[in-house]
């Protein structure tokens, strides 16, 4: 009878140890999963940058579309008319928008940066110029003019050459310099207003979607292999 109990006492331990370890270990994953979602927050900078890194593949698409056109290839309107689209919905309503509303401010309050951010205000307002410009001689009845698509080639061209410059002056100096005016958590709260944004006008995979749409004209235009520009060995 002793060792009957002795073994009952000892599988109700056993059981009772069982369920305690694997509610740790639920606790423990939970935390580590939390942890990590706390350390994939990015800060507004980083957020702005990949941003700009998604709008750099924009002006590839224009870049190669005018390379295209120039050499007199069968080239479809859509490849600029699709991220013209993409630049005023993604880059200028809401990227652009973030910057205007969020960080230019900070630099006017703290008087820092001013002259930069006067000339990132203007270029902001030139480049929607540039984009009503593209949209408008990406149309099809402007498109089939040489004169449309020689109008065409010079908008593109005047977007890249000015934005190529302006986001990286943005990523250079703008951004890194925000930090030396306002708080990390000031900082931390902007990532978390601007994802919360992004989520509202785009889904919650906003970000991710916009990639694949200019993915997919950068395969219309055969430049999405990222092999393709590697130099070839001389």
């Amino acid at each position: 009878m002793a060792h009957t109990e002795d073994r009952r006492a000892f599988l109700t331990g056993s059981v009772a140890f069982g369920v305690a370890a694997s509610a740790a270990s639920a606790l423990l994953a939970e935390e580590q999963s939390n942890d990590h979602a706390e350390e994939a927050e990015i800060s507004a900078p980083e957020d702005l940058m990949r941003e700009h890194g998604l709008l750099n593949r924009m002006l590839l698409v224009y870049e190669e579309g005018v390379r295209q056109l120039r050499k007199k290839q069968a080239v479809s309107a859509d490849v600029f008319r699709k991220p013209a689209h993409l630049v005023r919905t993604f880059v200028e309503d809401y990227h652009e928008k973030l910057e205007e509303k969020f960080i230019f401010p900070q630099f006017d309050k703290h008087k820092k940066l001013t002259d930069l951010i006067a000339v990132l205000r203007q270029q902001h307002q030139a480049g929607r110029q540039l984009t009503d410009q593209i949209t408008h001689y990406a149309s099809e009845d402007q498109y089939a003019r040489e004169d449309g698509r020689r109008e065409l080639i010079h908008r593109c061209e005047s977007f890249i050459r000015m934005y190529r410059p302006h986001e990286a002056r943005e990523d250079t100096v703008l951004f890194p310099a925000l930090y030396e005016i306002v708080s990390a958590q000031e900082v931390k709260d902007l990532g978390e207003q601007f994802e919360d944004e992004e989520h509202r006008l785009f889904g919650k995979e906003g970000f991710e979607e916009n990639v694949e749409k200019v993915a997919a004209i950068e395969k219309q235009l055969g430049i999405f292999d990222l092999a393709s520009f590697t130099p070839s060995k001389s």
